[in-house]
């Protein structure tokens, strides 16, 4: 993640940077989907709920008026001991009727009541007449107060209940029902979009490290035509790469095969020389020659080291022998390791990277340390080697192009030692063959240190 931010563009790390906007397609469409229904769905919420309270506040002063007039002249026909008794049946469950002292309720000071109630109130005024209606105020949550009086003089209130607004329990969790299931649906249709577009990133990245490997699986012939063909796409790509491989292999070994005759036959001739300091400058660039077509060709293998098969290995055991055989040289090389380490790989290509950068740590420094552990990187095992030397070590600007093929930093090294420039290219393929990393850092104090990061887990 962070050298991808760094490769970024001066124009790219200039944008604002928006936290929450998500990196992947599928939460973008996701949220641009369940989004747009959210909004959608609020609009027409607001537009119903709008209708609504239009319709209750029309059919409340059209039928509340009507009822509390006849209400009243009931209450103005019975006997004022009979009344009390006939306030609860006269009562509506948008109104509530009380007599005498209950009509004395104090609205609170610059308060008014709502249109509908002033227009409810006019409404009385024409059936009852002006003298009828005391006055009127807000009450409660958007309640309010009518008073009235009968005909012999009876202050009459009218408590009106407010209408009811907003969305009822019932209705809300019908609401984020159907929201559920348009967010399950969005999902899914989200997910058959972009599973192939994971699917063909995760193939192009086991490409890069493999080519000879199956990366896709096999195609579904039910699924949408646009899959069917960039699966038949990358499969006829990956089938040229694999040519393509295959062509520069056989290049590569005819170029060595035709060249070993030629050298052989200088080699021959140089023996015959009489000069000696002429002869061992010839026997020097033979071998070099011969050196550059051996490592060329074995950096056009690595391609195929994928066809070795993975095996648990004891990698203590791999390294000491690797190890000893240098101390039986007589080089300087020591070992770290825990005598309890297996790992699921390949064990001709480990020793062959170990291998290659113990040689270049041995080139340029003299010796080389040797150390392996285990550990947890993003919640999966995987095996650090180590192989550190106290050399001149590699300028920081470049650490990373030292693992290109035929690349020697002869500024940073000691240009008398000669090579190639394949030993950390050839490295650096094989740790992708296994499904690893090779990283280079310049050490405290001076040195190089190559760091190889493996699966713990066995390989595909």
């Amino acid at each position: 993640m962070s050298t991808a931010m760094e490769d970024a563009s001066p124009e790219a790390q200039a944008q604002p940077s928006r936290a929450w906007w998500p990196r992947t397609l599928g939460w973008r469409i996701a949220l641009i989907l369940l989004g747009g229904l959210a909004l959608a769905y609020g609009l027409s919420l607001a537009s119903i709920m709008r209708e609504r309270q239009g319709l209750a506040d029309t059919m409340m002063r059209a039928y509340v008026a009507r009822d509390l007039a006849s209400s009243v002249g009931v209450l103005d026909r019975l006997p004022a001991a009979e009344r009390a008794t006939w306030l609860e049946p006269l009562s509506r469950p948008n109104y509530r009727l009380a007599l005498n002292d209950e009509a004395d309720v104090a609205a609170p000071p610059g308060a008014e009541p709502s249109a509908i109630v002033q227009a409810l109130a006019a409404d009385l005024r024409q059936r009852l007449g002006d003298s009828r209606v005391r006055g009127l105020a807000p009450e409660g949550e958007r309640g309010a107060l009518i008073r009235l009086r009968l005909t012999d003089g009876t202050p009459l209130a009218v408590h009106l209940a407010a209408p009811m607004r907003g969305v009822n329990a019932a209705n809300a969790a019908l609401l984020l029902a159907q929201l559920a299931v348009l967010a399950a649906c969005v999902a899914w249709a989200v997910r058959l979009a972009t599973r192939p577009l994971a699917q063909l990133a995760q193939a192009a990245d086991r490409l890069g490290a493999d080519p000879q490997a199956e990366v896709l699986p096999p195609i579904d012939t039910t699924g949408p035509a646009e899959v069917q063909r960039a699966h038949a796409a990358f499969q006829a790509m990956q089938a040229r790469i694999r040519a393509h491989m295959a062509e520069r292999l056989q290049w590569l070994a005819a170029i060595s095969h035709d060249l070993q005759t030629p050298i052989t036959r200088l080699r021959l001739r140089t023996e015959a020389l009489q000069d000696a300091a002429l002869r061992e400058k010839f026997e020097a660039d033979l071998l070099g020659m011969q050196r550059l077509v051996e490592e060329g060709l074995a950096y056009a293998r690595t391609v195929h080291a994928s066809a070795e098969p993975a095996c648990p290995v004891d990698l203590h055991a791999l390294l000491d022998g690797l190890v000893c055989d240098y101390i039986d040289a007589g080089r300087a090389v020591t070992l770290e390791a825990p005598t309890t380490l297996v790992v699921m790989t390949r064990p001709q290509a480990v020793q062959r990277i170990v291998g290659n950068l113990v040689d270049n740590a041995l080139k340029f420094a003299g010796a080389a340390h040797v150390s392996a552990r285990t550990a947890t990187d993003r919640g999966s095992a995987v095996v650090f080697i180590a192989v550190r030397d106290r050399g001149p070590g590699v300028p920081a600007d470049q650490l990373a192009r030292i693992t290109e093929p035929f690349v020697r930093l002869e500024a940073s090294r000691n240009a008398d030692t000669g090579g190639s420039g394949l030993g950390l290219a050839i490295a650096q393929r094989l740790a992708q063959v296994l499904g690893g990393q090779l990283t280079l850092r310049n050490r405290d104090g001076g040195g190089l240190e190559a760091l190889l990061t493996l699966p713990q887990s066995a390989l595909a």
